[in-house]
């Protein structure tokens, strides 16, 4: 565990309950890794427990999640009924884990690809080392380079999900606009050391 991601291992019994109680049907989760890996999800329930950080469905009935707390949960939906959740941690980021699942969406026949961006940490909370920005900045651009609130060098993540997916050909992003670490309405593992994680869920009926 840690950079604001998990690595999950099982589902306890009060986790599938409150999973339910969102979606009662067979969720797909994942063993989040800061990879680059998406697994292509055949049926409800299917790819559970895969060492992922994304997953891909043409299939109704079929819930895909991803937990985070200061990485950036992403959904891509398609009017063709392609969806798809992202976790795109600041490794995935530069490993390319959104245009992987942007290929794998379209693999399943996605067209007009919309994003959403769910609550993750900001700029301005956001303090990173000169060395690992540089790589990040190498793959995605001087965009991505920001400034914390106190001066420091930060990493931008809502500039690098929009970089990276414009570079995979989606324009179209919804920003919820939510930094975890100033709103103790979400879990934050930067901010506060928390060890819950939010979810970003997405499924079509």
């Amino acid at each position: 565990m840690g950079h604001g991601g998990i690595y999950v291992t099982e589902v306890a019994p009060d986790v599938e309950a409150r999973r339910r109680a969102v979606r009662d049907a067979p969720w797909t989760w994942l063993r989040q890794v800061h990879g680059d890996t998406v697994v292509t999800v055949s049926g409800p329930g299917a790819g559970a427990g895969s060492q992922a950080d994304a997953s891909a469905t043409a299939h109704p009935g079929c819930v895909l999640t991803v937990l985070a707390a200061d990485c950036a949960p992403v959904a891509l939906v398609s009017p063709t009924g392609v969806v798809a959740a992202v976790h795109a941690g600041w490794r995935g980021l530069r490993s390319g884990v959104l245009q992987r699942a942007v290929d794998a969406a379209r693999g399943l026949g996605a067209t007009d690809l919309r994003a959403v961006l769910g609550p993750c940490i900001h700029a301005e909370c956001y303090e990173f080392g000169e060395a690992d920005l540089d790589t990040v900045a190498a793959k995605l651009g001087d965009e991505v380079r920001a400034h914390t609130a106190a001066g420091r060098p930060a990493l931008d993540v809502t500039a690098a999900v929009a970089t990276a997916l414009k570079e995979a050909g989606v324009s179209q992003l919804d920003d919820v606009d939510v930094c975890t670490a100033c709103s103790e309405d979400y879990f934050s593992w930067r901010a506060r050391k928390e060890l819950s994680r939010q979810a970003m869920v997405v499924w079509r009926e």
